[in-house]
C-alpha cells in the first residue's frame, strides 16, 4: 500500500492506494479556521493531530505494510516553529488579510512588480513576504522566537520524521525563489526589508527532501517524502505535465494551472510560476483567492445544504433569472489573474422573485467564469482537467464545462493525495505505471448551445470586473 497526505486548510485527508493506483480507502478529519478583522489562523497542534489520527484511522482500515507515504498540504501562510519543530505562534493562513496596506504600499512603489519580474511570483497578502514582513513590524516576538518559518507540509513533515527543518523548491517558489537557479534570490529578501530575518527561510531541498517514520500515526521506518504543496501535487496526480495541458482546481481556493517549459516574467504581473521536480518545468499558476469557499457562504447564508445544490442548479436556467455574482468573497481580496487586495464580491439582479436557485446557479456561473479567466491567463492550449470538492457536483461540473466551452478530463478519486505518492514514488525510485495512475474517471463534453450562451456571458462578466477594479 502507498499512503498519500493531504493537509488541507479546512480537512486533512490520507488515502492509501494499491500498486496499480486503485484508491483503497481515505480517512478524513475537519480542521478549524480562527477568522476576524481580517485575521486567518489555525492551531498547528490541531493540525498535526489530525494528521495522526487520518493516518492511524487509514492503516488500520487497510491491511498490508506501506510501502512508501508521501506528504502534500495547503501552501503559503507562515507557520513559525522553534528548533524542536514545535510552534511558537498558531500558523498564519494563506487566506490571512493583515497585510494587505503592506502590499498595497508595495503596490505603489514599485516593489511588487519588482519581485515578480525576478521570481515570478505576483505577492498577495497571504503569501511569506507580505506575512513575514507584517510580523517583523508588528509582532517581531514571534519572529526572535521562531527558528524556521515553514509551510504546512513542512511542519508536518518535520514532526512525522524528526528531519531537520525543510522545503521543497514548489513550496519554496512563492515570492523568493528565482525561478531559473531554484534557489533563493536574496536581492527579494533584501527588497522587502527581510535580509536580517533570512535565516528563517527553511534550507530548499531539491530533490524532495527525504525521511523515515518515527512512528506517529505510520509505522517507525516508513518513507516519507516532503511535497510537492498541494497545487502541483494536483496536477500530478491529475497527470498534468505536458506543456499546454491544465488543471482547474475546485477547492477552497480556485486553482488554475497550466504545464509550460516556458519562462516568460513579462506582461502584467499575477500568479506564479511553479517549480517541479523537473528542471526547466513549471507550471503557470493562476490561484483565485475563493473557490468552494464561495459557495459555501453563499449555501450557510440562505440555508441550503450541499446535497440540494444539484437540484437547485437543475430548477434555475443559464443566467441565473438575471442574478449576476462576482465571487471575490476573500477578506484579502484577490490575487490571480490580478492582484486587487481590495476587491470584494458584488451580488446584482435580485429582486423578490430572485430563488435560491437563481443565487447557487449565479454563484457556481461567476465561479466558472473566473475560472476561465485564470485559465485563459495561465496560457491553457491543451486538454484541462479538473479536480477538488466542486467536482463530487454532477450538476456543477457540467455547468463548468459549459462556462469553460471546452471537456473536462475528471480527476479520479484523492488528486492531491494521488500526487503526493506519485512524487514520492519517483524521489524513491519505485517505479509507478503513472498513465495508469493518472487515467480519468470521466470526461464532461459542454453542451454547443450553453458554451455560446456563457461566451457571451464571460464577455459581460469581464465589464462588470472592469467596473468593479475601477472602483476600488
Amino acid at each position: 500500500m502507498y499512503v498519500g497526505i493531504d493537509v488541507g486548510t479546512s480537512v486533512v485527508k490520507a488515502a492509501a492506494f494499491d500498486g496499480p493506483g486503485r484508491q483503497l480507502a481515505v480517512a478524513a478529519r475537519p480542521v478549524a479556521l480562527a477568522l476576524g478583522g481580517g485575521r486567518v489562523e489555525q492551531d498547528m497542534e490541531e493540525v498535526y493531530a489530525a494528521v495522526v489520527a487520518v493516518l492511524a484511522e487509514l492503516t488500520s482500515e487497510v491491511a498490508g505494510p506501506v510501502e512508501l507515504a508521501g506528504l502534500t498540504g495547503q501552501g503559503d501562510g507562515v507557520w513559525l516553529v522553534d528548533a524542536e519543530g514545535r510552534p511558537v505562534r498558531p500558523a498564519v493562513s494563506w487566506m490571512d488579510g493583515r497585510a494587505h496596506e503592506l502590499l498595497d504600499q508595495w503596490l505603489a512603489d514599485g516593489t511588487f512588480e519588482t519581485v515578480f519580474r525576478r521570481t515570478g511570483s505576483a505577492m498577495f497578502p497571504g503569501c511569506p513576504g507580505p506575512l513575514l514582513a507584517w510580523l517583523d513590524r508588528m509582532e517581531p516576538a514571534s519572529l526572535d522566537a521562531a527558528a524556521t518559518a515553514l509551510y504546512c507540509k513542512d511542519m508536518v513533515f518535520r514532526r512525522l520524521t524528526g528531519a531537520p527543518a525543510a522545503t521543497d523548491v514548489s513550496d519554496a517558489s512563492m515570492p523568493f525563489l528565482d525561478p531559473r537557479t531554484r534557489s533563493y534570490d536574496n536581492g527579494v529578501v533584501e527588497l522587502l526589508g527581510l535580509t536580517h530575518r533570512r535565516r528563517l527561510l527553511a534550507p530548499v531541498g531539491d530533490p524532495l527532501p527525504t525521511a523515515r517514520a518515527r512512528g506517529e500515526g505510520l509505522p517507525a521506518g516508513v518513507p516519507v517524502a516532503d511535497g510537492p504543496y498541494d497545487l502541483p501535487a494536483c496536477a500530478l496526480g491529475a497527470g498534468v505535465t505536458a506543456p499546454g495541458d491544465g488543471l482547474l482546481i475546485v477547492g477552497t481556493c480556485l486553482a488554475a494551472l497550466v504545464a509550460t517549459d516556458v519562462l516568460d516574467l513579462s506582461g502584467e504581473p499575477a500568479g506564479l510560476y511553479i517549480s517541479t521536480d523537473r528542471p526547466g518545468h513549471w507550471l503557470r499558476a493562476m490561484p483565485a483567492m475563493v473557490g468552494t469557499a464561495a459557495l459555501d457562504w453563499v449555501l450557510s447564508t440562505t440555508g441550503v445544504r450541499h446535497e440540494e445544490v444539484d437540484g437547485l442548479l437543475a430548477a434555475a436556467p443559464p443566467g441565473a433569472h438575471g442574478v449576476r455574482v462576482l465571487p471575490y468573497f476573500a477578506p484579502s481580496g484577490e490575487r490571480a489573474p490580478f492582484v486587487e487586495p481590495r476587491l470584494r464580491a458584488e451580488l446584482s439582479g435580485v429582486s423578490l422573485e430572485t430563488t435560491r436557485g437563481d443565487l447557487v446557479r449565479a454563484t457556481c456561473e461567476g465561479i466558472g467564469y473566473a475560472a476561465r479567466h485564470c485559465l485563459g491567463a495561465a496560457g491553457l492550449t491543451g486538454a484541462l482537467a479538473v479536480c477538488g470538492g466542486g467536482t463530487r457536483s454532477p450538476a456543477w461540473t457540467q455547468l463548468l464545462a459549459d462556462v469553460l466551452g471546452r471537456p473536462l478530463r475528471v480527476a479520479e478519486g484523492e488528486v492531491g493525495a494521488r500526487g503526493a505518492v506519485l512524487a514520492a514514488a519517483g524521489r524513491y525510485g519505485a517505479g509507478l505505471d503513472t498513465s495508469a495512475w493518472t487515467r480519468p474517471a470521466t470526461v464532461i463534453e459542454p453542451d454547443a448551445e450553453r458554451a455560446a450562451y456563457y461566451a457571451e456571458g464571460y464577455a459581460d462578466h469581464l465589464a462588470r470586473l472592469a467596473g468593479a477594479r475601477a472602483r476600488r
